[in-house]
């Protein structure tokens, strides 16, 4: 439990010095796409820190993939249900979201959907990969089998 610990504060400290730098972007977007004009020392404080909180977590939640005894199912559905909340729950602070049913509902179909797609292409990325490395094996075992018949 301590590796996992110390792991998640050292990712999430490499991750939270993003987490501004993706919001400022962001506002420069909503500025020069005219969808803000302002903003208020509140509302730029506010997303600072909570942008900061959500990086950190976000960062070091990928420890959990180095648990050894958790099953990779587990880990991902933990990771998932973590990011889901802290992005919720940063969206809902930064009112970049109505609080309400149907918002929140919107929100979770567009989190869920998004998180598949990403594992998906983790998942074909990895067994492309995979199956890469086991032909190179398997060419590699030829070529011996070759040399010591030789």
């Amino acid at each position: 439990m301590k590796r996992f610990i110390t792991e998640f504060f050292r990712r999430g400290l490499i991750a939270c010095g993003f987490g501004p730098i993706v919001l400022a972007v962001l506002y420069l977007i909503l500025y020069y796409k005219g969808l803000i004009d302002t903003l208020t020392v509140n509302q730029v404080c506010t997303g600072i820190f909570s942008i900061t909180v959500l990086a950190f977590t976000a960062g070091g939640m990928n420890a959990v993939y180095h648990i050894e005894r958790l099953p990779l199912m587990s880990a991902i559905l933990i990771h998932g249900i973590i990011l889901y909340f802290s992005y919720l729950g940063a969206y809902l602070i930064n009112d970049w979201i109505e609080w309400g049913t149907t918002p929140i509902l919107v929100f979770s179909g567009i989190f869920v959907v998004g998180y598949l797609a990403v594992w998906a292409i983790i998942y074909c990325v990895t067994k492309r990969n995979t199956k890469k490395l086991n032909e190179m094996l398997k060419e590699k075992q030829q070529y011996s089998s070759i040399d010591k018949d030789h």
